[in-house]
């Protein structure tokens, strides 16, 4: 049997990266000038009121204009972005391509700008579930998907497989976070009805702690391209360091689908990999015995129990975690904390021995509804929770959280990354083709 075959390019200009790293793989191969192509990068969400750094959570501009410009220039027209981000209020993908600049390709090429939660989805049966695929992804000829080279603190990496969730309505997302489901068993389903035709993961940057803006970027300046999705995770997953083996939505996808994961079964050409393999840690150390970040034991907090978020919190409220955590390390002022617990997602129940438990999020209150070890419920119950609901529900209770120190936390998520360590905010916007 034929091998695979992924290529690995270092990024120096973008147009000649992304054009070698097509030519070595063969990526236009399978394309017809006829075909309606979705192109899906991953623009997972952005946030319009405070300093978002995007480097190794969203696409860059770069890679998706020079791509489409090279579309364009072999004869393929039929060009479609399509994307569904994190909706809290209403849906934002629009606003996300007008800050990325890609209003300029809708202009000089005829893209179709896409937002999936603005549009049609259809019921599709998977047979282990069904999941709302987004309209415009089940009815493309070909798809072209851009992740990023990314870790996931839920699911260790988030590369072509994962990226595919974005197709997704906002209650499938939510169903591939089941309280009695295995995440990586549901997600990867998604593609099986798609037609994936090219991968091309974004490797200008790679995120540790990912796959949000909490999460720490590194320049990493690699193209990696195929038209095989699996093969093409598995170079990026070994890139950062990981065996595919250990990936669970690897193995699932792998045994679904009949398929190895060793990287002998891939032919690899361009880079050597083990020249950029370096090892990004996708997890959030927790204590051992679940109270908290061990930031937090760190900083002497105690009289707090933070139970460690697990792949049953979903999307929404996994955004609003870490402000969460950052809240509660404001509410400190020296003196032991008396006697909270925080519980989130769709599994965690309520321990005995504690003063107030926090129910964060519609899940976690519906899961403890009842529960008999509760002296007293404080319940956040948004889909997601509203920070500003946190808050007040905290401070009702004596528990004084500062948003001016979140606020201050975000610039300095922004502000540690700086010019000089390749970190361009001018990759996410309007470029010139």
């Amino acid at each position: 049997m034929k091998k695979p075959k992924v290529s690995v390019v270092s990024y120096r200009e973008p147009y000649q990266t992304l054009k070698e790293a097509l030519d070595l793989c063969g990526g236009l191969k399978n394309l017809s000038k006829e075909d309606n192509i979705l192109i899906k990068p991953n623009l997972v969400a952005w946030d319009f009121d405070l300093p978002f750094p995007p480097y190794g959570v969203v696409t860059t501009s770069a890679v998706m204009f020079n791509l489409v410009k090279i579309l364009v220039e072999n004869g393929f027209t039929r060009l479609t972005i399509g994307e569904g981000p994190l909706t809290l209020a209403k849906p934002v993908g629009q606003a996300i391509f007008k800050v990325l600049g890609y209003e300029k390709l809708r202009e000089k090429y005829g893209v179709d700008l896409v937002d999936f939660n603005e549009d049609k989805f259809v019921e599709v049966d998977y047979g282990e579930m069904k999941l709302s695929i987004a309209r415009r992804a089940l009815e493309a000829d070909k798809i072209i998907n851009v992740p990023v080279l990314k870790t996931h603190n839920q699911c260790k990496v988030s590369l072509g497989i994962k990226n595919l969730k974005g197709c997704l309505n906002k209650k499938s997302k939510m169903q591939c976070h089941g309280r009695d489901l295995d995440l990586n068993c549901t997600f990867p389903l998604v593609s099986a009805k798609l037609p994936v035709a090219l991968t091309v993961i974004d490797g200008v940057f790679t995120l540790e702690k990912g796959p949000s803006n909490t999460g720490k970027a590194f320049r990493k300046n690699l193209i990696i391209a195929s038209t095989d999705m699996l093969a093409c995770d598995i170079v990026g997953t070994e890139i950062m360091d990981y065996r595919p083996a250990d990936i669970e939505h690897l193995k699932f996808f792998a045994m679904k689908t009949g398929r190895s994961l060793d990287l002998k079964d891939i032919e690899v050409v361009g880079e050597n990999i083990d020249k950029h393999r370096q090892y990004v840690d996708f997890d959030w150390e927790w204590t051992p015995e679940d109270t908290g970040p061990v930031g937090f034991a760190k900083r002497g907090i105690t009289g707090l129990a933070i139970r460690k978020y697990d792949s049953s919190l979903c999307t929404g409220c996994s955004a609003q975690y870490n402000p969460m955590l950052i809240l509660m390390m404001s509410a400190f002022r020296g003196e032991p904390f008396p006697g909270v617990e925080i519980l989130s997602g769709k599994r965690q129940a309520a321990s005995p021995g504690f003063e107030k438990t926090v129910l964060f999020g519609k899940c976690a209150c519906e899961l403890n509804k009842d529960n008999p070890n509760i002296k007293k419920a404080i319940r956040v119950k948004g889909c997601p929770p509203k920070q500003e609901d946190f808050i007040n529900a905290l401070k009702e209770e004596g528990i004084e959280c500062s948003m001016e120190a979140y606020t201050a936390y975000r610039h300095y998520l922004f502000n540690r990354y700086k010019a000089e360590d390749g970190f361009d905010m001018g990759l996410f916007g309007e470029q010139e083709i």
